[in-house]
């Protein structure tokens, strides 16, 4: 099976009520641990690279780690390019191989913003690829992604039909709360997503996908095992999962996950090390660390995106 794009994906999840999972790789291991869990789980997915990733592991290295993971699972992936931050990257993946990008110009002016997505939306739309644009700011860091909480902003509503209309996106990613990277909220603070700004949106682009960014939810486990073995996180963390499976359950398409990926490997390769401190084969630490990102997978896929048996 080749690659495929997220437009029938999409469309079972926006009428089935559930969510995409758009997990970023970076390595073999991590492509591995989410693979295997999507197979053994029967739920389509989503593998998306960012900037920064294509920087570290090289864009041929990822593009065929992708690729062996489909001959390996037989799972319908959508390669997506997350937070593409100019037309000059946009094109380099789409010529590459990518089935999906994202343009994120959620910084410029609206007028601006629309005129870069709809220049990345017509060379993509030629070479069957599909896009994704943003509206609005999330607060927070996520590679080259850094917005202050001064300068985020939610979505407006009354912009996003002009905004589809004008540019032609395939799917719209908005600011209802989520926030990029781990340290998201003060400890002993409990986020509220603004699902009248969601609904609202819904409302106005009546069964087109909507994406959440910034939408990882870090276990409790994961942080107690980073403070215990070395590390120093506070104790509140991320988006409540009952919240995002709501989300889920209504226009949500798709919901990137990035961080507790990037936890739960650290989490384990730094529990392992402290307890087996004469070890130094790193197929030691990455075989444990590959089985942590497997269970956390699973777990958002049951639990918060309910995309299991939906292939």
């Amino acid at each position: 099976m080749p690659l495929v794009t997220s437009k029938e994906m999409f469309a079972k999840a926006y009428n089935g009520g559930y969510a995409i999972g758009a997990f970023n790789v970076n390595n073999m291991e991590i492509v591995q641990g989410i693979t295997e869990a999507a197979k053994e789980l029967e739920a389509p997915l989503i593998l998306q690279v960012s900037k920064g990733a294509r920087a570290y592991a090289n864009h041929t290295y990822l593009i065929k780690l992708v690729e062996a993971a489909i001959i390996e699972t037989g799972l319908p992936i959508v390669l997506h390019l997350d937070h593409g931050d100019s037309f000059e990257t946009c094109k380099s993946c789409i010529d590459g191989g990518f089935t999906s990008v994202m343009i994120d110009a959620s910084s410029k002016p609206f007028e601006e913003n629309i005129e870069i997505t709809r220049k990345v939306v017509e060379y993509a739309h030629d070479r069957g690829v599909v896009v994704e644009a943003e509206l609005g700011t999330l607060a927070g860091i996520e590679d080259e992604v850094k917005v202050s909480a001064e300068d985020s902003s939610y979505t407006r509503p009354e912009e996003v039909e002009e905004f589809v209309s004008r540019t032609g996106c395939d799917s719209l990613a908005i600011a209802i709360g989520t926030s990029h990277g781990a340290y998201k909220f003060k400890p002993g603070t409990k986020p509220q997503l603004r699902f009248d700004v969601l609904e609202e949106v819904s409302k106005r682009l009546p069964g087109f996908p909507i994406v959440l960014h910034g939408s990882s939810s870090v276990p409790q486990d994961l942080v107690e095992k980073i403070n215990k073995f070395g590390g120093a996180m506070p104790g509140a963390i991320g988006v409540p999962e009952d919240q995002l499976r709501h989300a889920a359950s209504l226009s949500v398409c798709k919901i990137n996950i990035d961080s507790d990926l990037r936890l739960a490997m650290t989490a384990t390769i730094r529990e392992f090390l402290a307890l087996h401190p004469d070890k130094f084969d790193p197929r030691e630490y990455l075989k444990p660390a590959r089985a942590a990102i497997k269970e956390l997978v699973a777990h958002k896929i049951v639990n918060v995106l309910g995309c299991d048996h939906k292939i």
